[in-house]
């Protein structure tokens, strides 16, 4: 009887210490976690001295007696000093934030988060000064300028532009989006913006947004560029070819795109010297979408390189800022639009898909150019300065 209670006294003892022993262990884990805490590496604090940077940009570039003036600020900024003197009043004027957005540390002392929200607040102060401006469709007397422009430089009467897309590397494109934004051929994730360019490099229609694994078929099946033509809303396009009226103005396009009366293709096997003479002229006037791809890249570096934005919206802020074209045009009026399947929008809708059309222009075209003999069918030398876009450095 006494063994059995000195047993049962022993274990009440244990339990006893044992519990008492629970405050010294939580106090020494607690410890524990809080030295390792002091141990973890924190981030490195940078005393990058901005006022000091500032104070030599400004004696650089911008201060009354600047040290580099005329070619040196034009070749730095891409642009006159009066022409960025006047996007900073209007930005600062709609934007609290105005920063240079420049992603070089050494330069500037700006971090890459700084850099990029910088850039971003940016793009939407320019945009709202200026998109409405220069980011428009052409309007009526912009189509006639087209037109003539066209004609004398290329022959092609009735001609609005080259169609084309150029696809915009993006590297941190999310991995669940991967397999949606890649293609077969580059072998990393894209974002593809659709665009039409005149002779002179005017793009004056831009859709960016499609992923990357898509064809330009698809791309074209999703693009607005042909909406305001099926509601009535956009300007009178029509002209007359050989005695024949056409209602729509026609795009340059490659042979993956389908045959329509608004598109122009190439000839895959010309027979004779008239058609040999239009397939020149149409390839050499298709270069004009490639010249305008390349003087992007070269005249905004960001979209030349691998996106790091992680949003979509941030890259087509980027993109529409960088396509910005300087370029006085009217305003286009208001017009009702029609209503959608409407009698006269299924009108307008069959005469743009009229594969029949699209060869009675081709036919003609192919006439008109055989009378024609004053025309450039010498291709642009590769190493013409707005001539640098190729299909293998679109996306470095």
């Amino acid at each position: 009887m006494s063994s059995s209670s000195s047993s049962s006294d022993d274990v009440l003892d244990s339990v006893v210490q044992s519990v008492a022993s629970v405050p010294n262990m939580l106090q020494q884990r607690l410890n524990n976690i809080e030295s390792s805490n002091d141990q973890r590496k924190r981030r490195r604090y940078i005393q990058r001295q901005r006022e000091a940077v500032h104070k030599r940009l400004m004696q650089d570039y911008f201060d009354e007696n600047a040290l580099f003036e005329g070619y040196y600020f034009r070749r730095r900024f891409r642009m006159h000093k009066d022409l960025f003197m006047r996007i900073v009043e209007g930005v600062t004027s709609v934007s609290d934030i105005c920063h240079p957005p420049d992603a070089l540390d050494e330069s500037f002392r700006m971090s890459a988060r700084t850099a990029r929200e910088s850039l971003h607040e940016f793009c939407i102060a320019v945009m709202s000064l200026y998109g409405p401006r220069y980011l428009h469709r052409p309007t009526a007397y912009d189509i006639q300028q087209l037109y003539g422009h066209h004609g004398n430089v290329h022959g092609l009467s009735g001609m609005l532009g080259s169609l084309d897309c150029m696809h915009w590397r993006w590297n941190a494109c999310p991995n669940a989006y991967q397999g949606q934004y890649t293609k077969g051929n580059y072998h990393y994730p894209t974002v593809v913006l659709e665009a039409v360019a005149s002779q002179d490099l005017w793009i004056w229609h831009a859709f960016f947004g499609s992923a990357g694994s898509l064809n330009d078929i698809n791309i074209l099946n999703n693009s607005p560029i042909f909406n305001k033509v099926y509601d009535g809303t956009a300007p009178d396009s029509s002209f007359v070819l050989r005695g024949t009226e056409y209602k729509f103005g026609y795009y340059l396009v490659d042979g993956i795109y389908h045959d329509i009366s608004v598109f122009v293709k190439s000839l895959s096997c010309p027979d004779d010297p008239q058609r040999a003479k239009f397939k020149r002229v149409q390839e050499k006037a298709r270069k004009d979408i490639k010249r305008a791809f390349g003087a992007l890249k070269k005249h905004c570096q960001i979209v030349a390189k691998p996106s790091m934005f992680r949003d979509i919206s941030n890259m087509t802020e980027v993109m529409k800022n960088a396509i910005c074209v300087y370029d006085e045009n009217e305003v286009i009026p208001e017009t009702q639009p029609l209503e959608y399947g409407g009698q006269e929008w299924m009108q307008r809708l069959r005469i743009i898909q009229s594969a029949v059309i699209h060869i009675d222009l081709r036919r003609h075209l192919t006439d008109h150019l055989w009378t024609m003999d004053n025309l450039d069918l010498n291709l642009p030398p590769e190493d013409e300065l707005e001539d640098q876009y190729s299909e293998k450095d679109s996306l470095l």
